[in-house]
């Protein structure tokens, strides 16, 4: 009784302190099971808006905002604005985006136009690279390929066919199998024609659809059952009656193995399709157009190598068909007629070299009759012989070279390309060479014949800048409209030239149609 009571002990307030780093409370635990889900994921710009939110608006369990440096404890925090997000860029939009991330995209000056627009042109370079993919493989399997291959020789191939299975103007090839990750793949054995040999240029022209690949190469005796026309040994022309007491020895060739293998050259091609030609001309210019852009398209790339093409004729162009039809003759039990192959390059040269590998003696007076052009100048002009050629006209070089005005062959109007094909000729032949298109317009102008802008889109309205941009944007949604339609309706796997049509639509500008069209109507 004679102590007094014990003081009460001071209660410390909390509520200014520093927050542990990294520490967060969470209500319930877990997370719900759906947070995972695509559709129904919360947004992270709406977590990282709910962490910014002042002290009163938030949650008793939400993690309190850290105090900066040049707050002190006993200082009042300040009302802050929630963290700018940044805006993610077209090419990573998908469906699942956060409505809050589309929010920000949608507030800005060009709106849902620029948006759309951005994303259709992001599907379409995503479309253009899967299908490239298809049509040439994947890059890492090519590179295990070529280190498989790399020593190999004869002994480790089978040979599937004794017969060459397509006869170039510079090489033989013959199909042979190859044993790779538990399954047998077929490539080409390509034996080229004596002094004809494009063996270092080839090794380092990168992958393109349109030139020929190069896997491996070795130096080896023939054996003995290869028929190779020509060469010492066994013949295509039978056993001769007299066999010989000691048979020659074969010989020791280079040997190039390629990935495609050819069926036939595009000589072959067009001397097989007179008649189809005359039956069906709408679909055989069409084709012949689709060839000869894949013919500029390597040859693009080509001059980006600083290599230029051999010998550049017909029988040097090969045929390689693809694995999947055409959209059109999918399903179909008797195809219309003869699918899209792929056309490759097969024969190459060094820019600065003087002399091509087995150069023709056309080729010669070809050049001569030109005023010996350089050889940019003789592929535009190779080019514009090829479309005589495709589509059956003849045009000799002593017609040619004949000529002292602007007249070339008539080519006979069979379909809506047989113009546009004459006008591209008339172009790429010109005397002038100022006045000749280069590859690079040709193949735009091929483009646009293809798939437009044709001339009856400026019949109403005066041909403009706005107008091209216009039905530049329609037609490019009406292509992943018709992708998208394809897929559902029987999975069908796009083809060659939709993929020619992806490369189109992906890189085309207005300006660029403008100055196509200018030159071609």
């Amino acid at each position: 009784d004679s102590l007094p009571p014990p003081l009460p002990k001071k209660q410390l307030q909390r509520a200014e302190s520093l927050p542990e780093p990294g520490s967060s409370h969470r209500c319930h635990g877990d997370p719900e099971p759906w947070a995972g889900s695509v559709l129904y994921s919360i947004p992270s710009a709406h977590l990282r808006h709910e962490e910014g939110a002042p002290p009163r608006d938030r949650p008793s369990w939400a993690p309190k905002n850290p105090l900066t440096k040049s707050q002190s404890l006993g200082e009042p925090l300040a009302q802050s604005s929630p963290p700018q997000v940044p805006s993610p860029s077209l090419k990573e939009l998908t469906f699942g985006t956060a409505d809050g991330e589309l929010g920000q995209l949608l507030e800005g000056p060009a709106g849902v136009c620029k948006v759309v627009l951005g994303c259709q042109e992001a599907a379409l370079a995503r479309l253009s690279a899967h299908m490239q993919e298809e049509l040439v493989g994947p890059e890492e399997r090519q590179q295990l390929l070529e280190a498989q291959l790399a020593g190999k020789r004869w002994a480790a191939l089978a040979v599937l066919d004794p017969q060459p299975c397509c006869q170039s103007g510079d090489a033989w090839y013959f199909r042979v199998g190859f044993t790779f990750e538990h399954s047998q793949l077929q490539f080409a054995a390509k034996v080229p024609k004596p002094g004809c040999s494009s063996l270092g240029v080839q090794s380092s022209l990168g992958t393109h659809c349109s030139i020929q690949r190069l896997l491996s190469r070795f130096t080896d005796r023939l054996p003995p059952e290869l028929v190779l026309p020509g060469i010492p040994g066994k013949q295509s022309q039978g056993p001769s009656r007299e066999e010989p007491a000691c048979p020659a020895p074969r010989p020791v060739l280079q040997v190039l193995l390629c990935a495609e293998v050819p069926q036939q050259t595009l000589a072959d091609f067009v001397k097989g399709s007179h008649a189809f030609h005359r039956t069906r001309p709408g679909h055989y210019e069409r084709l012949g157009c689709l060839l000869l852009l894949q013919l500029c398209m390597g040859l693009e790339h080509l001059r980006g190598q600083n290599v230029a093409q051999g010998d550049l004729c017909p029988e040097n162009l090969l045929l390689v068909q693809c694995s999947c039809p055409p959209r059109g003759q999918q399903g179909q039990k008797e195809p219309l007629g003869p699918s899209l192959p792929r056309l490759l390059i097969s024969s190459f040269f060094k820019v600065q070299e003087k002399q091509r590998p087995c150069c023709s003696s056309q080729e010669q007076d070809w050049s001569q009759g030109f005023a010996t052009p350089s050889p940019p100048a003789a592929a535009e002009l190779n080019v514009g012989r090829l479309i005589y050629q495709i589509l059956h006209v003849d045009i000799s070089l002593e017609n040619i070279l004949g000529f002292r005005s602007k007249r070339l062959p008539e080519i006979p109007s069979l379909s809506i390309y047989s113009a546009g094909l004459k006008r591209l000729a008339t172009l790429l032949l010109h005397r002038d060479p100022h006045e000749r298109v280069s590859i690079e317009q040709a193949r735009g102008i091929l483009q646009v014949l293809l798939w437009g802008p044709r001339q009856e889109l400026f019949a109403r309205s005066r041909k403009s800048l706005a107008l091209l941009r216009s039905w530049l944007e329609v037609k490019r949604a009406l292509l992943l409209l018709r992708f998208a339609e394809s897929s559902a309706g029987a999975r069908l796997s796009p083809g060659l030239e939709e993929w020619l049509c992806c490369q189109y639509f992906q890189g085309v500008t207005e300006h660029t149609l403008y100055q196509l069209t200018q030159v071609l109507y």
